[in-house]
């Protein structure tokens, strides 16, 4: 799984509206943002890098005031992982992925037994409104603007989907989106819930929601990280299961003086 895991990572960043491909690697840049998040490379499956193919995406980063930045399955590709340690690149992250197929599936009670409503988005204000309520689940790490409610657009119109659960004032309680698939998988993203909603079923009835829209579109599968052991276990209560690893490499800045 992790090489298609790694081989749909690819297909991913070269949908960003800036994509360069170097020596084995693709980076996929949003020049919209200078997020490490949403500014990043990733390795070919089975790529052998040399030492030059390396310092070249380092200068890809750098040539655009980025920081030099990896996600990708390291089971998929070791030798680059090999050249980005020699060359300095250090572990920022290393978490498991969760996998769900159609047949683990488990679909959470929806509104006719007491659970929430899932909604697509209708138009802008909607869109406006989830960006908003991630930003507050996630402590602000990322900041509502109107780019990020454009990436979510972007994101349902290209064949993903982004799903939320309404506000009694109208407004998003929590939400998540799904890329569109590639290689038979893709990655659900971002689930998140407002504070004052948490702990009413919300992200496991969007992550189910999301993951069987995937599924009646063609995925085989559908993968996502996990941020602690409460939120794997609700992703687990809907049919999520580890399935590998991926690795976050970065290259701290050059020294001056």
């Amino acid at each position: 799984m992790d090489t298609i895991v790694q081989r749909f990572a690819v297909t991913h960043l070269r949908r960003r509206p800036e994509a360069v491909e170097t020596g084995g690697f693709v980076a996929g840049f949003d020049p919209a943002t200078t997020s490490p998040h949403l500014n990043y490379a990733t390795p070919l499956p089975g790529a052998e890098p040399t030492p030059a193919d390396v310092r070249a995406l380092i200068d890809a980063f750098r040539s655009r005031g980025l920081l030099p930045r990896l996600e990708f399955a390291p089971a998929a590709a070791p030798g680059a992982e090999r050249a980005l340690r020699d060359a300095g690149f250090t572990t920022e992250a290393e978490h498991t992925y969760l996998l769900c197929t159609p047949a683990a599936l488990v679909v959470p009670p929806g509104p006719e037994a007491g659970g929430p409503a899932v909604e697509a988005p209708y138009g802008d204000e909607d869109f406006r409104a989830i960006d908003a309520a991630l930003g507050e689940a996630f402590g602000g790490v990322f900041a509502p603007s109107p780019e990020g409610a454009a990436r979510l657009r972007r994101t349902e119109d290209g064949g993903g989907a982004v799903r939320f659960v309404r506000a009694p004032d109208g407004s998003c309680a929590g939400g998540a989106s799904c890329s569109a698939p590639a290689v038979g998988t893709c990655e659900l993203a971002g689930v998140g819930t407002r504070p004052a909603f948490r702990g009413r079923g919300i992200a496991a009835a969007v992550t189910a929601a999301l993951t069987g829209a995937m599924f009646d579109r063609g995925a085989e599968s559908v993968w996502l990280e996990y941020g602690g052991d409460g939120s794997r276990r609700v992703y687990e209560r809907v049919g999520f299961r580890t399935g590998g690893t991926r690795l976050y490499l970065s290259l701290a800045p050059a020294p001056t003086g």
